[in-house]
């Protein structure tokens, strides 16, 4: 008689360089592939990033031959119960680091055996620790120890790796597109813009940076397989650097998962924030009167995304030009990014607002006017989203045009209130 497993797909919607399915090929003669939507992750997931899962989720079923298992509902419920429908004993997985997904996990695995191998990163959120066995709390040395402690090459995987079973039954996604070949994609960035990365990934301008966000969200692609095709060269050594940072942020979220809400730095706990709900819309709309900040508020509503150096910039202005919380920002974030991704977001704002794991907490306030005069010297990504301002020539671009505040003065408040706490 023939065995059988599920494998359940997460945040690795792919075939390739998927170590749980060699596992699963080990362990059963056929596999069921399933994808749970879950309410509770839906809920709390703006329009973009559902629509872009959509798309992973029609081109996982296609490479899966429309074998591909959708289940609508609580995975404690329908894993178990899809895992019995057809005779399997173990339910394979990619390792969930996140606070809700191990708490999920754990009650999974109350039910069913739940087999996990790999995870979403090139070294699971927890490997790396000081010589004292405690975490890292300052991004330099995390890189430098997690690039001495290496990842495993990719694993040999597609889609033959595992005889897959066709579902009896499952839901239907509504109509849509797939995802472009992300291979082609990776191919075409690493030879034509990896090379001047490291000079031109800060300027929004020149839309040079890989735009693989998206994709290694939900596990398209694994950031292995991308470090794999990296050299040492310049471009290589900045793009690698920008995924160790993804994977410090999953290891900080591992060590202080509660730091996902709450300040990782509890002094900021007391620090004074404002509550001003119009200048916050002012910010969300795009009309602060500082045409960077203004473009890339824009670009976030229009696009679903927004370029690195610009979320630094509206970040910095939120929590030390406006002095209102952070996580106001963060959810804001969360529910227009097609890209968002919960340790990251929540970290990279913490960073923003000094409560988190900055080396330089509360001194690092950005211009928003002389950021974009070095960032984007001819106004061409303001121009871009600010249509208002697109007669305005060269870096005059950048002047305020009637700003809600003024940078000079609530840069001293921020400094002041940072005082208070320190």
């Amino acid at each position: 008689m023939d065995s059988s497993t599920v494998v359940w797909f997460r945040r690795d919607l792919r075939v390739t360089d998927h170590p749980a399915l060699l596992e699963a090929a080990g362990r059963a003669d056929r596999a069921l592939g399933l994808f749970v939507l879950d309410p509770r992750l839906l809920e709390a997931s703006g329009q973009p990033r559902v629509e872009f899962l959509h798309r992973c989720l029609r081109t996982l079923d296609e490479k899966l031959g429309g074998r591909l298992m959708i289940a609508v509902g609580d995975p404690v419920d329908v894993v178990p119960r899809v895992a019995r429908s057809v005779g399997a004993e173990s339910v394979h997985v990619s390792a969930d680091f996140g606070p809700y997904g191990r708490e999920r996990d754990e009650a999974v695995g109350e039910k069913v055996e739940l087999v996990r191998v790999g995870s979403p990163y090139a070294v699971a959120p927890g490997r790396v620790l000081k010589n004292d066995g405690t975490p890292y709390r300052v991004f330099t040395p995390f890189s430098r120890a997690w690039r001495e402690h290496g990842w495993r090459a990719p694993a040999n995987t597609n889609k033959s790796t595992v005889d897959w079973m066709t579902p009896e039954k499952t839901e239907r996604l509504p109509e849509g597109d797939g995802l472009p070949d992300v291979t082609r994609l990776w191919r075409t960035f690493r030879d034509e813009r990896l090379p001047d990365y490291a000079d031109h990934r800060d300027r929004p301008d020149l839309d040079r940076t890989s735009r693989f966000s998206a994709f290694l969200k939900w596990g398209v692609v694994h950031p292995r397989t991308l470090l794999a095709d990296l050299g040492s060269d310049e471009g290589s050594k900045a793009f690698r650097n920008e995924l160790a940072w993804r994977e410090f942020y999953a290891d900080v979220l591992w060590h202080n998962p509660s730091s996902a809400r709450e300040n990782l730095d509890k002094r900021f706990d007391r620090i004074h924030l404002d509550d001003d709900r119009e200048r916050f819309a002012a910010w969300c709309e795009g009309r602060t009167g500082y045409p960077f900040v203004d473009a890339g508020m824009r670009q976030l509503l229009a696009e679903g995304w927004m370029h690195n150096r610009v979320r630094m910039v509206v970040a910095s202005f939120l929590v030390k030009d406006l002095h209102l919380p952070w996580w106001w920002g963060a959810r804001h974030f969360m529910r227009h990014l097609v890209d968002g991704d919960l340790a990251s977001n929540q970290h990279n704002w913490q960073w923003a607002a000094g409560s988190g794991t900055d080396a330089a907490p509360y001194f690092r306030i950005f211009n928003p006017v002389t950021q974009g005069e070095k960032f984007d010297p001819d106004g061409t990504y303001v121009r871009r989203y600010v249509p208002e301002l697109r007669d305005v020539k060269g870096k005059q671009v950048h002047r305020p045009t009637d700003p809600i505040v003024d940078h000079a003065h609530e840069r001293q408040e921020a400094l002041a209130r940072f005082g208070a706490i320190k």
